[in-house]
């Protein structure tokens, strides 16, 4: 048993079954034994996982020319905020820099804000944009207009799991059996109003899973893009509605049992796109639409063309294997969507339809 194991299980010993939500909290942000807290490097091909900006350049660049024409037909304004939620180790901000920099005036009027918790990955990200500020929350970034990436950030946050019981929900919860081991089990039924929506597309035994987290964060970002201007990419796994068990967990780029060592792996959950889109009014939502889609709007395959044409060998090869993984439907294509937010009387994200 891990020692974080070990004081999930003495706590529910003493305050009982505990919530799914608060599991995964500890898991992943346990100042002591969580699993963001103590991996020094969770990202890339030696790590547990790997992002789109880790694959290729070509993605950041694409988000932060999307992002640029944004702040473009919007008035360019000056001290506009340029914000991501999760920097990891910062290559996506870099990459975007780098291409919306070819945009006049884009550079030197945006301020970079990271919402970054982990000291360890802020010192990352300073070597790469050193000129950043850095938030613990998204509520303390600045009342300017503000324009948001959040690439695989909100598949990070904890959720919550209700089983469906004829017209009411039973919650899932983690219990101890008889040797100590942590194990899933049901509260009895009760009604839920909140669910009471999801009777009509769900039967029973049907999971339906909910983040507080992700729509709280959602629907600060709708209402400050609604007010100041300025517009969100959300790029995650998920669907456009929450359906099933789709809590994960990886090591080593390997799905592992979810309860097997926490602290010690990752945890992750289906993105419920759905969910961020109402939460996000009154600010505006693009349509739902798959990574591979997205990016080929934006022109991924004459970026890669351009930049195989420069390289040779293995490096020529491997632009081919990269933009292949970001958007072939059998990679990263189809299982990663994109949502976008902009005010009302804007257009969406290039590469996104209203």
């Amino acid at each position: 048993m891990s020692p974080l194991a070990r004081k999930i299980a003495e706590r529910i010993a003493q305050d009982g079954p505990m919530r799914l939500d608060l599991f995964m909290a500890m898991c992943l942000t346990d100042p002591e034994h969580g699993y963001y807290t103590t991996h020094t490097d969770p990202i890339g091909l030696e790590g547990d996982f790997v992002t789109g900006p880790e694959i290729s350049q070509m993605f950041g660049e694409l988000l932060g020319l999307s992002l640029a024409s944004c702040w473009a037909e919007q008035g360019a304004p000056e001290g506009a905020v340029l914000a991501e939620l999760g920097p990891g180790r910062g290559t996506l901000m870099s990459d975007v820099l780098r291409a919306a920099s070819r945009v006049p005036g884009f550079r030197d009027a945006v301020e970079v804000h990271f919402v970054e918790a982990s000291p360890r990955l802020r010192a990352e990200q300073a070597r790469k944009v050193p000129d950043a500020t850095w938030h613990d929350t998204a509520d303390t970034l600045p009342e300017r207009p503000l324009f948001v990436l959040a690439n695989e950030f909100f598949d990070a946050l904890p959720i919550r799991q209700f089983v469906r019981a004829g017209n009411a929900w039973r919650e899932r919860m983690l219990l101890l059996d008889p040797d100590g081991t942590i194990v899933p089990g049901l509260t009895e039924p009760r009604r839920l109003r909140e669910l009471a929506w999801r009777l009509a597309d769900t039967a029973d035994g049907d999971i339906v899973e909910t983040c507080e987290p992700a729509t709280a964060i959602t629907a600060m970002l709708g209402r400050r893009i609604a007010r100041d201007g300025g517009a969100a990419i959300i790029v995650d796994y998920g669907d456009w509605r929450s359906y099933g068990d789709t809590v994960q967990a990886m090591s080593r780029h390997e799905y592992v049992d979810v309860f097997s060592a926490p602290g010690q792996i990752d945890l992750t959950a289906h993105v419920d796109f759905e969910a961020l889109a109402r939460a996000a009014q009154p600010a505006r939502s693009s349509r739902m639409e798959t990574q591979g889609v997205f990016l080929e709007r934006l022109g991924v395959t004459q970026r890669a063309q351009a930049l195989a044409a420069r390289a040779e060998g293995e490096a020529r090869e491997a632009i081919v294997t990269q933009h292949h993984r970001l958007t072939h439907p059998d990679q990263m294509g189809q299982l990663f969507k994109v949502l976008g937010l902009f005010p009302e009387g804007a257009s969406p994200p290039p590469g996104l339809e209203p």
